[in-house]
């Protein structure tokens, strides 16, 4: 019994040795929480040096955040955040460029075109209307073709949308429309929208969630929203308009002024990876690296031909200009954060 027990001590002295060895990185990341979970548990599986402390919250929070830091950041990297994100905090020069072993695998449009990149685009997700099938049919609404049905008086206080200063969503809705209008259209075009607008949440994916409830029978999303509310069995149709749509990827970058450059560099390693493109095909359509399969449950048809030509470093770069309108013009249907 003795010396059973004396291997015990030492087998989990050896545990908690290698425990206290393990080199923390605090990650910031705005993906949900399900697949950072994932994530966590096969890089550190690969890793299992490593333990990656997330820092989740929403786009806007996040890179807020990291502004406010700037040099001073308490992360080591980002795993998922908005590109556009990504381009205004490379060109505050708050990130470190690195190019990962499998940078000539990733498709040109999901990365920095600089030598080495800022950043590393990992999955991309796109404009939607989630439509809640049986309660539009209780006030008659009408099934929307084109992003100006929704100004029909028939959806006065029927709809919802994410703020674009907390969402990326939110804010590639807004400047997709303005890319695709023009200024003076996009901006009356969205002055008509208001008015039928109920409220402006915080997050991308509540105005999907709104809908698959029948709290309001349509909502301004993306279309992974409403593939994952079909999924759970809301009469949800995910709508792509005939316009084409906004959209924006998520990337993953090495915030400069860590600690830990050898493992954040491992990190980037592995979300460039083809076993992490593996795991955003499981959940996302569009990825960075070409010819991985992506079959998800109920997602809708015509995704990839919605994809507008977007303008990412347009929209960084006006993204104040264009939130300091909007909020002078909207806010006030804004909810509570």
């Amino acid at each position: 019994m003795t010396r059973w027990w004396a291997a015990v001590v030492c087998v989990l002295a050896a545990a908690t040795a290698a425990a206290q060895d393990r080199t923390r990185l605090e990650v910031y990341s705005t993906l949900e929480v399900e697949n950072l979970n994932d994530f966590k548990k096969t890089f550190e599986t690969e890793n299992p040096d490593i333990e990656i402390q997330w820092n989740r919250d929403s786009t806007g929070v996040v890179t807020a955040k990291i502004l406010a830091e700037q040099g001073q950041q308490r992360a080591d990297a980002i795993w998922g955040l908005a590109v556009t994100s990504m381009l205004l905090l490379d060109r505050r020069g708050l990130l470190e460029p690195y190019a990962p072993g499998n940078l000539a695998a990733i498709k040109p449009a999901f990365r920095d075109p600089a030598d080495p990149p800022a950043w590393v685009g990992m999955e991309a997700w796109v404009a939607a209307v989630c439509f809640n099938t049986i309660e539009a049919q209780k006030p008659s609404l009408p099934k929307p073709q084109s992003w100006f049905d929704l100004l029909d008086p028939r959806f006065k206080g029927k709809l919802t949308m994410p703020h674009p200063a907390s969402s990326g969503t939110g804010y590639f809705h807004v400047s997709a429309w303005i890319q695709m209008f023009g200024e003076d259209k996009a901006w009356a075009f969205m002055d008509k929208l208001h008015e039928n607008i109920a409220v402006y949440e915080q997050s991308g994916t509540r105005p999907c969630r709104q809908a698959a409830s029948g709290e309001f029978p349509v909502g301004i999303s993306y279309e992974l929203a409403a593939a994952s509310a079909r999924q759970k069995g809301a009469p949800i149709e995910g709508l792509m308009m005939k316009e084409g749509g906004g959209w924006d990827m998520d990337a993953a970058a090495i915030l400069r002024g860590t600690k830990k450059p050898e493992a954040a560099r491992r990190l980037m390693d592995f979300a460039a990876s083809r076993r992490a493109n593996e795991l955003y095909a499981s959940f996302v359509s569009q990825v960075a690296i070409p010819g991985i399969a992506s079959k998800i449950p109920d997602y809708p048809a015509g995704v990839a031909e919605s994809m507008i030509s977007n303008d990412f470093a347009w929209a960084s770069e006006n993204r104040a200009r264009i939130l300091a309108e909007w909020t002078k013009r909207y806010e006030g249907k804004a909810a509570r954060k």
